[in-house]
């Protein structure tokens, strides 16, 4: 990930956790309320292209739905991973607070510190996550090359 993509993930995490829980109660959820349809609906014509059974579409729907739900989660876990490397009491305070979905004036005033200050925090949090994530795979091709 780029740095703009490491903030965008800082920035949604909090949504992203929330939407991954309940995709995967939907997601456990057979579908057993389809129902084909009857009368007039069944013989006339479907649209070109589509399934006019509601059972495949709802199947081609839902593996659409997984494949989303499983890229929100490889972001999450990405940045769960590199937690870690903040090691700074102020930039861990802050990172939590925008995990925790909170806006930089929320943590501004919270912390009792400045927007700019708050801005200078994240951007240090951002460098320090995209050069662990620099220095990880520099040190896998490494080890591929061996």
């Amino acid at each position: 990930m780029n740095k703009k993509q490491i903030e965008e993930a800082l920035r949604d995490y909090n949504w992203m956790i929330n939407e991954i829980k309940r995709q995967r109660g939907l997601l456990e959820d057979a579908g057993t309320n389809l129902v084909a349809q009857s009368g007039i609906e069944s013989i006339l014509p479907k649209a070109q292209g589509e399934s006019g059974d509601p059972v495949a579409q709802e199947v081609v729907r839902r593996d659409k739905k997984f494949t989303w739900v499983h890229k929100l989660e490889k972001k999450v876990l990405f940045i769960q991973e590199r937690m870690s490397v903040i090691e700074n009491e102020r930039e861990r305070a802050v990172l939590e607070c925008l995990l925790d979905g909170m806006s930089m004036i929320a943590i501004s005033n919270h912390m009792g510190l400045s927007r700019r200050h708050i801005y200078n925090i994240k951007e240090t949090i951002v460098d320090r996550i995209a050069h662990f994530s620099h220095f990880a795979q520099e040190s896998t091709t490494q080890k591929q090359c061996v």
